[in-house]
C-alpha cells in the first residue's frame, strides 16, 4: 500500500528544499541510471520504516506572484484528489500573507490529514512568531527548518501516524493499468477491449480513487483492467499542464504489475509520455508501450521500423520494452497489446533457479570479466536472484565498488538475453563475497 503526501503552498516557502531533503537519500539509490532526465516533483521517501510518495506541487510555477493566484487552486486540487495527506507550507519569515489564506481556505474543507507546517524557524524568536498562523484555523502547527532539518522529524512521526498499513482489498488477479496523456484514447481503448461484454466478469468499484477496475478474463487468463482514463472528466480546470496529468498517473501507476502506456501516433513520444514512462520504470512495473491510431499515420513499408526506432531512442538504456502499433477504432491488434502485458507480466514474475543463473553466466563473465580497476581484479564468484516481486539479482565478487555503470548493463543484457525480460526492469547489486 503506497501513501501518498502533497506539499502545497506559495513559492519561496521552502517546498521544495523540504522535499529534496525527503527524497535526496532515496533518489541517490533509486535513480542511479545515467541520462536519466528526473521529474523532480515526484520522489519516494521512508520514515520509520513507513514508505511514501511525496509530490511536490509548486516545483514548476515560473513568474510572478499573479500567474501563481490562478495556478493555486489547481495545485491545492490535486493535492485534495491525488494525495492520502497534504503539508501545507507557510514561511514565518513573512507571516501569514493573502495566498496563504487562500489555500488555508481550501484546505480546511478537506477531510483528509492536513499539516501545517510553518518553515524557516530557526531561533526561538521565529518560534514565538510562528503563533499567527493559528489564525488559518487549521489547529496545530509544526515549525521546521527545512534548510538543515530541525523539526522535521516531529513532523514525519505525526504525518506516519496517520498512514493505513493495512494492504487495500486485494484480489490477488494482476492489474493492468492503461496510462498516457490526456486523448491519446485510453478510453476508447478500454471501450473496444470490454465492448465484448461477455468477457466482463464484474466491475469493482476502483480501489485506486476514481478509478475504475474492470475484472476481465481472456485468453484463459484473469486480470484487472485499471481505467485511469476518467479520472479528470469532473474537473473545472482545464488542465494541459505536463505536470498534472503525469501526477495523476502517480497513484494508477503505483498499484499496478504492468502499465500499458497508450500513445497517439500522430503526437508521437512527446514529454509528456517519455515523463510517464519514466515513472512507471522507477516504480520497477513492467511496461507495454502501445502506439494507438496508427491508421491515422501516413505509412510506407518502412514506417512500421522507423517509429520504432524512435521510441527506443527515447527510452534508452531501457529499450527491451514491446512496443505494439494498434487502431483502438478499427480494433486492429488490440488483443495482441493484452497479449504483450500478459506476457510481461509473467516476465516480471519470473523465478529463475541459482543453478541455471551460474551456469549460464558465469562462463560468460570468465570471458568477459569486468575490468580491472587501480591494478585490482574483479572476481564474481556467485549470482542468486533475489526475493522480490520484480527481477533483481546479486552479484557477490570481491570487490564490489569496483563494478562500474557499462559493466552492470552488459550484465543486464545478458540477462534479458538468455532469459527474456522484456518489457520489465531489472536492478542489479554487487554485494560482498
Amino acid at each position: 500500500m503506497s501513501n501518498i503526501v502533497a506539499i502545497v503552498g506559495r513559492p519561496n516557502v521552502g517546498k521544495s528544499t523540504f522535499f529534496n531533503r525527503l527524497v535526496q537519500r532515496r533518489e541517490a539509490i533509486v535513480d542511479a541510471i545515467s541520462g536519466v532526465t528526473r521529474d523532480r516533483h515526484y520522489g519516494k521517501s521512508d520514515w520509520n520504516g513507513k514508505e511514501f510518495s511525496l509530490i511536490d506541487t509548486g516545483g514548476y510555477v515560473v513568474g510572478s506572484d499573479d500567474v501563481f493566484e490562478s495556478e493555486i487552486d489547481k495545485q491545492v486540487e490535486l493535492a485534495i484528489d491525488e494525495a492520502d495527506a497534504i503539508i501545507f507550507m507557510v514561511d514565518v519569515e513573512s507571516g501569514v500573507t493573502s495566498m496563504d489564506e487562500e489555500v488555508a481556505k481550501l484546505l480546511r474543507k478537506v477531510n483528509k490529514p492536513v499539516f501545517l507546517v510553518v518553515n524557516k524557524v530557526d531561533n526561538s524568536t521565529r518560534s514565538n512568531n510562528a503563533v499567527e498562523f493559528y489564525e488559518l484555523g487549521l489547529g496545530e502547527y509544526y515549525t521546521i527548518a527545512s534548510i538543515n532539518g530541525s523539526g522535521t522529524g516531529d513532523l514525519l512521526d505525526a504525518l506516519v501516524e496517520n498512514f493505513s498499513n493495512e494492504p487495500e482489498e486485494v484480489n490477488d488477479l494482476p492489474r493492468f493499468a492503461v496510462v498516457g496523456r490526456p486523448n491519446a484514447g485510453k478510453s476508447s481503448f478500454i471501450n473496444a477491449l470490454i465492448g465484448e461484454q461477455r468477457y466482463i466478469v464484474t466491475d469493482i468499484a476502483g480501489t485506486t480513487r476514481d478509478s475504475i477496475d474492470t475484472k476481465y478474463n481472456r485468453f484463459g487468463f484473469e486480470f484487472n483492467l485499471v481505467d485511469t482514463a476518467g479520472i479528470r472528466r469532473k474537473s473545472k480546470v482545464k488542465e494541459d499542464l505536463e505536470f498534472y496529468s503525469v501526477m495523476r498517473s502517480v497513484r494508477a501507476i503505483e498499484h499496478s504489475d504492468v502499465c500499458i502506456l497508450l500513445l497517439d501516433a500522430t503526437r508521437g513520444f512527446d514529454g509528456q509520455v517519455r515523463n510517464i514512462f519514466w515513472l512507471a520504470e522507477r516504480n520497477k512495473k513492467g511496461i507495454v508501450i502501445v502506439v494507438n491510431k496508427w491508421d491515422l499515420v501516413e505509412k510506407d513499408n518502412q514506417s512500421l521500423k522507423d517509429y520504432e526506432k524512435i521510441i527506443r531512442k527515447e527510452t534508452e538504456p531501457f529499450t527491451d520494452v514491446p512496443i505494439v502499433f494498434i487502431s483502438s477504432l478499427t480494433k486492429q491488434r488490440l488483443f495482441k497489446a493484452i497479449e504483450t502485458a500478459v506476457e510481461v507480466y509473467k516476465n516480471r514474475s519470473k523465478k529463475i533457479k541459482t543453478s541455471k543463473l551460474n551456469d549460464v553466466l558465469l562462463p560468460i563473465i570468465k570471458n568477459y570479466p569486468p575490468p580491472a580497476y587501480k591494478a585490482k581484479y574483479v572476481k564474481i564468484k556467485f549470482i542468486t536472484q533475489l526475493p522480490t516481486p520484480q527481477p533483481q539479482f546479486a552479484f557477490f565478487c570481491n570487490l564490489p565498488q569496483y563494478i562500474k555503470e557499462p559493466y552492470k548493463r552488459f550484465l543486464e543484457n545478458k540477462l534479458r538475453e538468455h532469459f527474456h525480460f522484456n518489457g520489465v526492469p531489472i536492478d542489479i547489486y554487487m554485494r560482498k563475497k
